[in-house]
């Protein structure tokens, strides 16, 4: 056989091989891992922490400003010192170059943000599942897990869950939103027309939405309305308060029951005893709060969607939800906890302390403290522990307490107002009587609360006996009126 020689491909320019480029010093990669990285330990879904890129376009507020400053106010999860450090070892870019820490950004950049990403956990309770069709998932979300990826949050959120449960592919389109802390009805397309049509119903005004709350002290009988503009003042903190310059908000409250304290009098309840020092009763004599005895099951219908607007008209009626770590957080709003204000008079030290929450003191209600909560609760709660990871040398926050996995906020009932479809999902246990409470005298003022309990089956306006499997007196120990009792003027 004849050897015939070959031309040189590599003759050819096009053909001959470049050099390698020397790679970056911060290779900015996608990290997607698949499975997600989840497990379970006391009670709490966890996310091993993993590496993440951030990437965002420089906001409004963010123009003309230094690099180190928008990191140091706006991003409030790690310390100054270290964002000057990712900035300086070029862990943080600008349009993919580094930067220094004087350096501004303006219209159009985008910020690289490379981490060992760290998510807090959220309750372990797993995502129920109330209707389901070809079109759309009505779920029952737990508290305490957001509906998106957001702030700290990225898999442990209702979106990512799902995903995981139902596969990579799978794209959850939400329909309506509650926010992090609340439970309760949501809606989750399956394809983008169903999830629009659902979208543009709750958008119209066309779709009434029903919420449970559980309110300190004796919420007023009858239908209360509260009208109260929202205006939010401080968007870092996700702050919001009654204003009469905010945006238009109403509210309409029904009381569905209330639960006398164990130590009121004439309740026929035995009453607790009192182990607080001179100077605790001292202390609790200047908080208003503690006047409020008891608690109350409050039914809310929110017919304008203001972010936290049953939260914020609730504090503003003096009825704020008992485990609410802003709205009812004497730290922050004072022994009045914000009743009745909405003035901006308070408003810069209001910021001030809510924004210390969370970093050098535990974030919760003060409401919530009384004497059936126990201490470790009081201990136990989401703050940094002085602890860095061994990876990135980020400050490590403990575990949050079982009281600040959610608030005692529900979305119960989602319905259409032509009467088409109706989605309801059943009392959370927070809003049904303690089965280690004598239930004698608790009013009730609507059926189905305690209905579901399996205590007893109520009327409108009754009352419980000592004997809780039966009606304790045939006339209603109080009346609902036809019409408002009063109103909270805008």
């Amino acid at each position: 056989m004849a050897l015939v020689a070959l031309p040189n491909e590599a003759s050819n320019p096009s053909d001959t091989p470049k050099e390698l480029e020397i790679p970056p010093t911060i290779a900015i990669t996608p990290c997607d891992p698949w499975p997600r990285p989840y497990f379970f330990e006391d009670g709490l879904r966890k996310v091993k922490p993993y590496h993440f890129t951030y990437n965002t376009y420089c906001k409004e507020r963010w123009r003309g400003k230094e690099l180190l400053d928008i990191f140091a106010t706006e991003f409030r999860d790690r310390p100054k010192e270290y964002y000057k450090s990712a900035i300086e070892c070029g862990k943080v870019v600008v349009n993919g170059q580094p930067v220094s820490i004087n350096s501004s950004v303006k219209n159009g950049d985008i910020i690289s943000h490379t981490l060992h990403r760290h998510e807090p956990p959220v309750a372990a309770q797993p995502i129920g599942i109330v209707h389901e069709d070809n079109d759309m998932i009505v779920i029952n979300k737990p508290a305490g897990v957001p509906v998106h990826p957001a702030g700290r949050y990225n898999y442990n959120s209702v979106v990512e869950i799902m995903r995981a449960e139902r596969g990579y592919g799978w794209n959850p389109l939400p329909c309506n939103r509650l926010d992090r802390l609340t439970s309760g009805v949501m809606f989750i397309g399956k394809n983008a027309k169903a999830a629009e049509k659902l979208s543009g119903q709750i958008q119209g005004r066309t779709v009434k939405k029903e919420y449970i709350a559980r309110v300190i002290g004796e919420f007023p009988a009858g239908e209360i309305i509260c009208e109260q503009p929202i205006m939010q003042i401080s968007p870092k903190l996700g702050l919001n308060r009654a204003r009469a310059s905010g945006k238009d908000a109403r509210t309409v409250f029904r009381r569905v029951a209330y639960f006398p304290s164990q130590s009121k009098k004439g309740s026929g309840m035995i009453s607790a005893i009192d182990r607080r020092t001179e100077k605790e009763k001292l202390r609790d004599s200047h908080m208003v709060w503690k006047s409020k005895e008891g608690y109350s099951i409050v039914k809310c219908l929110p017919l304008t969607g203001r972010t936290h607007q049953i939260r914020v008209h609730l504090q503003y009626l003096g009825h704020p939800i008992a485990n609410d770590p802003i709205y009812c957080n004497q730290r922050v709003f004072g022994p009045s906890l914000g009743e009745g204000d909405a003035s901006s008079d308070k408003d810069e030290d209001i910021i001030s302390r809510l924004s210390r929450m969370g970093k050098d003191e535990v974030a919760e209600a003060m409401a919530y403290h009384d004497e059936m909560m126990e201490e470790y609760n009081k201990k136990k709660a989401e703050k940094m522990t002085g602890e860095l990871c061994e990876i990135c040398d980020t400050p490590l926050y403990s575990d949050p307490g079982p009281h600040e996995l959610g608030i005692y906020l529900h979305a119960k009932k989602y319905a259409c107002e032509e009467g088409s479809w109706q989605y309801e999902s059943n009392y959370p246990d927070w809003a049904l009587p303690p089965p280690d409470v004598n239930v004698s005298g608790v009013i009730v003022e609507e059926e189905g609360i305690l209905e579901e309990s399996g205590v007893v089956e109520l009327k409108e306006s009754s009352c419980l006996s000592d004997n809780p499997m039966a009606m304790a007196i045939s006339e209603p120990v109080c009346t609902l009126p036809s019409r408002p009792l009063w109103v909270m003027p805008g």
